[in-house]
């Protein structure tokens, strides 16, 4: 099973390879795609053990010699700290202009690889293999690299490609089951911003969804899903006006991973409440039914995914909210639906309106 999506940008444009038990393949595909000379594996801890030496021996039997780097793992990992170390670890494995990155893991190690990747040599090239259904959908793809700051998330970043993306879909078994289901917050909110059949497709395939034995549905819905962020990506790489879409949910969701300090909510069960906050701010502002708002949220809780955050007040979001990368001005940027498959960006939503819609999530 090998089902290919291209990302459309010009001398840029790479391939989404999806498929399982493909990993095998990447150092062919890496041949193929004109990479050659030394490479440099970044991956973390959890995923290191697991698929490290398929990558490695892969890429060696493509005639690439490679080394590995192993992270400690989670979001904390993705900081400056980590950077220089990774600079320090691409000169001892003698990387130049010729050499490349590999980064295998989740969504934290394919931005810190690639932020790395892009700035090491004012940069060098970088190849996604994301092995979390979160960075499969989304992150891996469309070329947004960076890392946190102690006042918040993602502030540091560069917008840099990949040559390919190589996405295994076998190795989602080896994933935790929060970490999946925090996976389908990010491809049910595809279907929410843009395709209106996917995200019933999605309702009418609830139980399934969950359900790893089914691999011809996944491979469908994580290529409809890498289809859909090629598309937006192509029409706007460095997010100027449409690829904001895709921050439906994450307004909301970033400030609340911030305030509860990067762990207790990961990055998908934060996209998921923020997300409930979206829809009930669209049905108040842009004329978004509560019949479709009620659809969204019954996906989300079918999918036991959380949809309110017990013990975080307003005021500390709020707070969180004012370095997010999105406000201007000091006020909160926001993505919106008027309807099941269209959105819109740039809103602001009154200040009272924000603390009411929170106070009452759940």
């Amino acid at each position: 099973m090998l089902y290919d999506v291209p990302v459309n940008l010009g001398d840029r444009s790479y391939k989404i390879h999806i498929g399982a038990g493909i990993l095998d393949q990447l150092g062919g595909l890496c041949s193929a795609a004109g990479l050659k000379g030394k490479c440099l594996i970044i991956t973390d801890e959890n995923v290191g053990g697991l698929y490290a030496k398929t990558a490695l021996q892969s890429l060696e039997s493509a005639g690439i010699v490679a080394q590995i780097a192993t992270l400690p793992a989670g979001e904390q990992t993705k900081c400056g700290e980590q950077v220089f170390a990774l600079y320090s670890r691409c000169i001892e494995a003698g990387l130049d202009r010729h050499s490349f990155i590999v980064a295998l893991g989740g969504g934290v190690i394919g931005d810190l690889a690639g932020y790395v990747a892009a700035t090491y040599l004012r940069g060098i090239p970088f190849v996604q293999v994301p092995t979390s259904l979160l960075a499969m959908v989304d992150s891996s793809v469309g070329g947004k690299t960076g890392i946190n700051l102690p006042e918040g998330k993602n502030l540091v970043g560069a917008f840099y490609q990949p040559q390919l993306v190589l996405a295994d879909l076998q190795t989602l078994e080896t994933l935790p089951i929060r970490e999946y289901r925090a996976g389908l917050a990010e491809i049910v909110k595809y279907g929410v911003i843009y395709d209106a059949p996917f995200f019933q497709n999605l309702e009418q395939n609830i139980a399934e969804l969950p359900n790893l034995g089914n691999m011809d549905l996944l491979a469908k819905v994580v290529g409809r899903c890498c289809e859909i962020k090629a598309a937006v990506v192509a029409q706007d790489e460095r997010e100027g006006g449409l690829r904001a879409i895709l921050n439906f949910g994450h307004t909301a969701g970033h400030a609340l991973e911030k305030v509860a300090g990067y762990g207790e909510y990961v990055h998908g069960e934060a996209v998921a409440i923020g997300s409930i906050f979206a829809a009930r701010a669209s049905v108040a502002l842009a004329g978004l039914s509560q019949a479709e708002c009620d659809r969204i949220e019954q996906v989300f809780q079918a999918l036991q995914l959380p949809v309110h955050a017990p013990g975080y007040k307003w005021e500390d979001l709020r707070g969180a909210l004012a370095v997010d990368k999105k406000t201007v001005a000091g006020m909160p940027k926001f993505v919106l639906v008027p309807r099941i498959g269209t959105s819109s960006i740039g809103n602001e939503i009154p200040e009272a309106l924000m603390e009411e819609i929170w106070n009452n999530l759940g």
